[in-house]
């Protein structure tokens, strides 16, 4: 018999903030087992993320749940969780932009979209659907609008930075085009605090021949600090516009990966560094998209014609060009796109993926996870997870990182699945609690 997980507070102050409507149903006839008050003997929460469908299926639009077990039930095939009827319900008008404390035991949100978008909110966790808001509120819109792009940066859980960019085209007295502006917005927030540290704005500019041809920075996300924490790196995309007429190109050559660094804490000094080993973007989607591991940052990067490559940015703060690790070479397949990723402090990491061979299904192509060495640079496709063509990944947001573990959900649209737990020093993966999922939606990962 399944153990059912479940606690029954109802939260609909929440729900009628942000259109989002639950219920917890008091009629479960399976084992009820109450979430215990405190994880201990090595134990740690680790907390479901689930994106309810809006209009269509994979969508996530219609609100984000959470719901939290230790990490032996987490492991347990025996335990059953049902975040979608049971789970907290995260103020943000579409998909909650979701971060951890590095132990599990705090949540931090920033609403993204609708009245409540840019709200910074913190709560403690306690197991189940029981999350504590702690600490005030502020709001970071006034600084990066109301749909922020944020992380949290790795200094002890004490800082998160949000950015954004805004585009504009220049022309000289004739009329003719000579470049797109890329004006970028950084904030620093305190976490503990819920305080600003520091706001500054730059316009950043690529080489005088990349923006004649009509090369600008689109989009940045992502930011990551450097091991000596006096650089920080954001990742960039670029996009072209033909300068004849300033309409927007879709098939141009792609540049080598570019990161824009800053001095930190103050957030001055823009600069631009590009890679000749990979193309393409460096600013991921919804999950961190670069870590700092023994000394160096590796970063992954997305719509490269040779498939996603695995870089790094070392100690000098440039990439590192003999490091080359493409991961359609190390998998043996084609057009490799890195969704979402998780070293764990050893070098091995998860990889979440798709690629060209990729079946399509209800809400995206099919996803899978690769077990990689960073040191080795190489990878292999996680067999013992089983997949599907509705698997989806692209909005994909967290990975829990235990010592050598790292857990994960697998579950395809509208279906149930499983949290997984991988032991990265040896490959081996334990199948544990089944994800009890409704239609239309998914499961976005663990914190």
């Amino acid at each position: 018999m399944k153990h059912n997980i479940s606690n029954y507070k109802l939260l609909s102050a929440i729900a009628l903030t942000i259109g989002l409507f639950t219920s917890c149903s008091s009629d479960d006839t399976e084992k009820t087992i109450d979430p215990d008050p405190d994880p201990t003997d090595g134990t740690r929460w680790i907390t479901v993320a689930a994106a309810r469908m809006g209009d269509d299926p994979g969508d996530g639009n219609g609100g984000t749940l959470i719901y939290s077990i230790n990490s032996d039930d987490a492991k347990d095939p025996t335990v059953s969780i049902e975040p979608f009827d049971n789970g907290f319900i995260v103020p943000s008008n579409r998909t909650a932009r979701l971060q951890s404390s590095e132990d599990g035991n705090t949540m931090f949100n920033i609403s993204y979209a609708g009245d409540t978008g840019g709200n910074y909110t913190k709560y403690t966790v306690e197991g189940g659907q029981t999350f504590t808001q702690t600490g005030s509120e502020i709001s970071i819109a006034p600084y990066v609008g109301t749909a922020p792009r944020w992380i949290k940066l790795f200094d002890g859980d004490q800082t998160g930075a949000a950015v954004y960019v805004s585009n504009e085209n220049e022309f000289d007295d004739n009329g003719d085009y000579t470049r797109t502006d890329a004006t970028i917005g950084v904030v620093t927030l305190d976490l503990e605090n819920s305080l600003i540290n520091n706001f500054q704005e730059h316009s950043v500019a690529l080489s005088e021949e990349e923006e004649a041809a009509g090369y600008y920075i689109s989009r940045i996300d992502m930011p990551t600090l450097n091991e000596a924490g006096d650089k920080l790196y954001i990742g960039a995309r670029l996009s072209k516009i033909d300068p004849a007429t300033t309409e927007s190109e879709s098939d141009y050559e792609i540049l080598g990966s570019k990161t824009i660094i800053l001095d930190y804490p103050s957030l001055l000094n823009p600069s631009v560094i590009t890679s000749t080993v990979g193309h393409g973007n460096t600013n991921g989607y919804r999950s961190i998209n670069a870590f700092e591991y023994n000394g160096s940052v590796y970063q992954a990067n997305q719509s490269d014609p040779e498939g996603s490559y695995i870089l790094k940015i070392d100690a000098d703060n440039e990439y590192d060009d003999s490091y080359d690790f493409n991961l359609d070479e190390a998998l043996g397949i084609e057009g490799a796109y890195i969704l979402a990723w998780r070293p764990a402090a050893n070098g091995k990491a998860v990889i979440a993926y798709r690629h060209d061979g990729s079946a399509e299904g209800v809400a995206g192509a099919q996803g899978f996870f690769a077990l990689a060495d960073l040191n080795a640079k190489t990878a292999q496709k996680i067999d013992a997870i089983p997949y599907d063509p509705d698997f989806y990944l692209f909005q994909y947001q967290g990975f829990v990182v235990d010592g050598t573990e790292i857990y994960l959900t697998q579950a395809p649209v509208g279906e149930n699945g499983n949290i997984y737990a991988v032991e990265t020093e040896t490959g081996e993966v334990t199948k544990g609690a089944e994800l009890v999922n409704v239609e239309g939606s998914h499961f976005i990962g663990v914190f």
